[in-house]
């Protein structure tokens, strides 16, 4: 049998050589592709296998009081967060972690449920873990695959308690906050304002978060250093400054009735600033820094003194006998009155118009009064007369065009407007009859439907102590910014003199407060008792005032409420006059005494040489 041709072996060889450069031409193409072409691709994904991205979260801004004292900085704490893993994987790792981190059974199941219900981002463990525990972690680094710890800002609120509802508190950013428009340029594990200044001014106080990546082995454990390699550092928030005197707010703090509900509000005459603004009961907001316990949460929810509850700026309460400035500064605008006439009838402990008594606080009155004497002795009778001369259209129309029935404004998530009827409708509206004349008796001595907060009496009075206008009152200081003027009585100078010498003779000899009176300060203000709801036990205590040197303007406007403190003169009067006597004398660095008012000194047998008695 004869082979192949010799031409035909030669063609077949020249064939195979082609199939053999075609089948090299198309690995030298593939190899090319892979390692040139696409070579950074393979080392994007190879980097991805090794390297985890987290965010470097950003410094809140740090908080400043009106003297440059740090209210709300960071301190830096140890976290311990998890990487995305299975639930199961994730319950393991944390019952393994539990003794180490002193995780309760309780704890556990809510980050295992957290990390159900978010399986794309790191689970954060702790914010706040002892460097015991720290170090006890990293000794046993690879009994945890996928722990990883890092130092991270941990908010630090310097006056606790004291600065609470002023400032509020932080917590992680929620699921519902992050589909508001509010929160668009967030995401999840962000440490956000919640309420108050922190919440109001949380777009200043919010930094811009950093990038960083870690390396970690096939098991997810971390490779290295926890400190990784940072791509974009972390910028922290805007510092901000307040109008708040951190050492005030402190001392107010300390000395509000033990165990008593109720608000102070301090105003700086000079700019309308915010000096002051405390709630009773109130709260830590360090108890809030890495996440409150659900025990704490409950405790604060459920305790009826509402220790949650701003009452500065969202209670409201009927403001009686301070409201009487009101009727008396719209008496004296209409021109129905004069500062030194007397009433036609005398106070002899009531008064009765169309049927209807009404008495006053002392049984066997006062007698006849003029403006002064019926503010200094808080005569209702006085005032019931003066509150028909006005009449009840006038006056609640007068009440509405000077914004008792609107919020001041303040630079606060929440404020409740004042409760005051807008027009004789209301009337109708609410109670579906038309108001009797009679009606403008209990309005003018601040009862029936009156209702403020303790802010928006300050502001009244801050008119008082001022030119007769009052600016907004705020939170925030500006440097260089003039208040604009939001509040104006159109009073004159000596009408504005006639209202103080009313408020200077209720701490004077005689008055309901003369043992509030102070040494160094012309301490003046006016006393109220209101009644409220009928479940209330006992009535509410007010004082409304001001305070300044001797013969000079007043420098500081405070309000001070005590719920069922029964008696303005002496549950809210005495705080008032100390507060005030603490900020004159720490704003002039005098030292302060223990022993402050009139009635301290008394009461302690100290003697008080620069008292009057007459």
């Amino acid at each position: 049998m004869k082979g192949p041709h010799p031409h035909a072996k030669r063609g077949q060889a020249r064939g195979a050589m082609v199939v053999l450069f075609v089948l090299m031409g198309i690995l030298v193409v593939s190899f090319f592709r892979a390692q040139v072409v696409r070579g950074s691709t393979w080392v994007l994904q190879s980097d991805s296998n090794r390297l985890r991205v987290l965010q470097v979260p950003a410094p809140r801004g740090t908080v400043f009081d009106r003297y440059g004292r740090i209210i709300a900085d960071n301190i830096p704490s140890h976290s311990v967060s998890l990487f995305p893993a299975p639930p199961d994987s994730i319950r393991a790792t944390l019952e393994r972690l539990a003794p180490l981190l002193e995780l309760s059974d309780e704890r556990v199941e809510a980050l295992v449920e957290e990390a159900r219900t978010n399986r794309r981002s790191a689970l954060r463990v702790t914010d706040n873990a002892m460097h015991e525990s720290i170090a006890a972690v990293a000794e046993r680094r690879a009994e945890f695959p996928g722990v990883f710890m890092e130092m991270r800002p941990r908010r630090r609120y310097v006056g606790g308690a004291a600065m609470g509802h002023a400032l509020g508190y932080v917590g992680e950013v929620s699921a519902a906050e992050l589909e508001s428009a509010f929160f668009q340029e967030y995401e999840r594990g962000m440490i956000v304002g919640k309420d108050g200044l922190e919440r109001q001014y949380e777009h200043k106080l919010q930094g811009r978060t950093g990038v960083r990546y870690v390396e970690v082995d096939a098991v997810g454990r971390v490779v290295g250093s926890f400190e990784g390699q940072a791509a974009a550092p972390a910028v922290p928030g805007q510092e901000i400054h307040l109008n708040l005197d951190l050492e005030l707010m402190e001392y107010i703090h300390r000395h509000f009735p033990e165990g008593m509900r109720g608000a102070v509000v301090a105003l700086s005459v000079e700019d309308g600033g915010i000096l002051a603004l405390y709630s009773a009961p109130t709260f830590d907001p360090n108890d809030f820094v890495g996440g409150i316990s659900r025990t704490l949460w409950n405790e604060l929810n459920q305790d009826p003194s509402r220790p949650l509850f701003n009452r500065a700026v969202v209670g409201r309460y009927p403001p009686a006998s301070t409201w009487k400035l009101a009727t008396a500064a719209i008496g004296l605008e209409m021109g129905v009155v004069e500062p030194d006439e007397f009433m036609p009838q005398a106070c002899f402990g009531s008064y009765t118009f169309q049927g209807v008594t009404r008495r006053c606080w002392r049984p066997q009155g006062h007698g006849h009064q003029d403006m002064a004497g019926a503010i200094a002795h808080s005569c209702n009778v006085y005032f019931y007369q003066l509150g028909l001369r006005i009449g009840l259209e006038r006056l609640v129309e007068e009440g509405t065009r000077l914004g008792f029935g609107e919020a001041c404004g303040v630079d606060l998530p929440r404020e409740s407007p004042g409760e005051f009827p807008e027009s004789l409708d209301w009337w109708q509206r609410v109670y579906n009859y038309r108001p009797f004349e009679n009606e403008v008796m209990a309005l003018a001595i601040g009862q029936g439907p009156n209702d403020q907060t303790p802010l928006k009496m300050a502001q009244f009075y801050l008119a008082l102590g001022r030119d007769g206008s009052a600016p907004r009152p705020q939170l925030l200081r500006v440097p260089g910014q003039d208040p604009e003027t939001d509040w104006r009585l159109d009073l004159s100078p000596r009408s504005i003199e006639t209202l103080r010498e009313g408020l200077r003779a209720v701490t004077a000899p005689g008055g309901t407060a003369h043992l509030s009176s102070l040494e160094h300060w012309d301490f003046i203000g006016k006393t109220g008792t209101a009644q409220g709801s009928p479940s209330q036990e006992r009535a509410h205590a007010w004082f409304a005032g001001m305070a300044g040197p001797w013969d000079e303007e007043p420098e500081i406007v405070v309000v001070v409420l005590v719920e069922e403190g029964e008696s303005g003169s002496a549950a809210a009067a005495p705080l008032a006059a100390k507060a005030a006597d603490f900020y004159l004398r720490t704003k002039r660095g005098m030292p302060v005494d223990t022993i402050q008012t009139l009635g301290e000194h008394l009461r302690s047998g100290t003697p008080a040489p620069w008292a009057r008695w007459n």
